[in-house]
């Protein structure tokens, strides 16, 4: 066996080729390398290495089935095994080619001519066993060890070993972890982790978690277990639990708590006052509190958008939900003179008397607050306070005209008289 030839001369293609140039002919096929030779060529070689990306290989192979013959052998170096095997078979299993599956366990930047202990995973694939002994023993003759797997026990030990090692590294990165004047050896070792696997390009990142069929559960289960050693860490008071809730004293969502507590029995319990979904689930994740309450849908206005979009950007577990009746009032200032020019409340509660404002209040502007003000409640307290247009008036609970004094203008405006809020308790 005199010539062969390599399909790729990126990064590995280059340490290929000074593994073999010693004992043959090597031909290089590779548009952008100046060494390359016309791909009939490099296809028409006795032995030919795809050192092409995952996401590639099924293509290349593909476009030059044209140039090979009964007898030659391809030998492809991808990190994954499952798809190489699959695709070799697909195209090449009745014309009397040799496959051979490898995958050597090191890069550019752990290979050098003088490595010693470095191995490669090797697997016959399709046809000549003899040639498959023929390229092991020429790789154990170079000193490099022989590990013999199927494609899906690779493919499976490769997720959690490599698959994870490579994310680990990206994550490194996504943080910016540099190098300090106290770091350890483990964070040493971090950082040569860093920058070992971030060398490599994004594609082949990309083509690793991607064309492995376990890197998905593994990346799941990477994903539970920091949720589960973060939750641990969380400060916990297991005495006297504190629930972060949406709105503020008064609010709807106070009144759903005290529901769930007087149901579930729990008689001892602080709150936070969040006034919005998107606070008490950013104060959940960090573990100012035990768990959070707030409005998920309605039975008139349906899903409350403030809590949807929060929901995208946190994680967390439904401890448990209740559904409350909600009755909207109207009202001010006692010491307001003349018509109201302003109604303002949560988006949601419009949601629910949308039909009724308009028919009972054509002319008044309606207004949801910006921040901490879109909570009703917090919106009436500020009322109170001055804060507001004495022309302004508030819909919600009436519980609210009692805490700050305001008089009642009109009661139940929600549209459905059976109006009911359905809240989450999640932790």
């Amino acid at each position: 066996m005199k010539t062969v030839s390599i399909i790729g001369h990126g990064r590995f293609g280059k340490v290929l080729e000074k593994i073999l140039r010693a004992d043959f002919n090597v031909l290089i096929h590779d548009r952008h390398s100046p060494k390359s030779v016309t791909a009939e060529k490099a296809w028409q070689a006795e032995t030919i290495f795809m050192a092409v990306p995952i996401s590639k290989f099924e293509k290349v192979l593909k476009e030059n089935l044209k140039y090979l013959k009964a007898g030659q052998t391809i030998i492809d170096v991808l990190s994954v095994k499952s798809h190489p095997d699959k695709i070799f078979k697909k195209y090449l299993k009745k014309k009397g080619i040799n496959t051979i599956l490898s995958h050597p366990l090191f890069g550019p930047d752990s290979f050098s001519s003088k490595s010693k202990g470095l191995s490669i995973v090797m697997w016959s694939s399709l046809g000549s066993k003899k040639v498959y002994r023929f390229w092991k023993d020429f790789f154990r003759a170079k000193g490099f060890g022989v590990i013999e797997l199927n494609p899906k026990e690779h493919d499976r030990l490769a997720a959690y070993s490599q698959g994870l090692t490579h994310f680990v590294g990206r994550l490194l990165e996504s943080v910016h972890f540099k190098p300090t004047v106290i770091d350890t050896l483990g964070a040493t070792k971090l950082h040569e982790i860093m920058q070992q696997t971030c060398n490599d390009s994004w594609k082949l990142f990309s083509d690793l978690q991607t064309y492995n069929p376990y890197t998905k559960q593994m990346r799941l289960d990477l994903g539970t277990a920091y949720k589960k050693i973060y939750g641990q860490l969380l400060p916990s008071d297991s005495k006297l639990p504190i629930y972060g809730i949406q709105g503020g004293k008064g609010s709807f969502s106070e009144q759903a708590l005290f529901s769930y507590t007087q149901a579930e029995n729990i008689k001892h319990f602080k709150i936070k006052y969040l006034y919005t979904s998107e606070k008490v689930l950013s104060e959940l994740n960090k573990g100012g509190i035990d768990f959070g309450v707030f409005a998920i849908a309605n039975a008139i206005g349906g899903l409350v958008e403030e809590s949807m979009q929060a929901i995208s950007k946190h994680s967390f577990e439904v401890e448990n939900s209740i559904s409350i009746f909600v009755r909207h009032y109207l009202m001010r200032r006692k010491d307001a003179k003349g018509s109201i020019k302003t109604i303002m409340a949560h988006e949601q509660v419009f949601k629910q008397c949308e039909n009724t404002l308009c028919r009972k209040y054509p002319k008044v502007k309606l207004k949801t607050g910006i921040g901490v003000m879109i909570d009703t409640a917090k919106t009436a307290e500020a009322l109170s306070l001055g804060k507001l247009n004495k022309n302004t008036a508030i819909l919600g609970p009436k519980i609210l005209s009692e805490m700050y004094d305001l008089a009642i203008l009109d009661q139940d405006l929600q549209d459905n008289k059976k109006n009911t809020t359905t809240f989450l308790i999640v932790r």
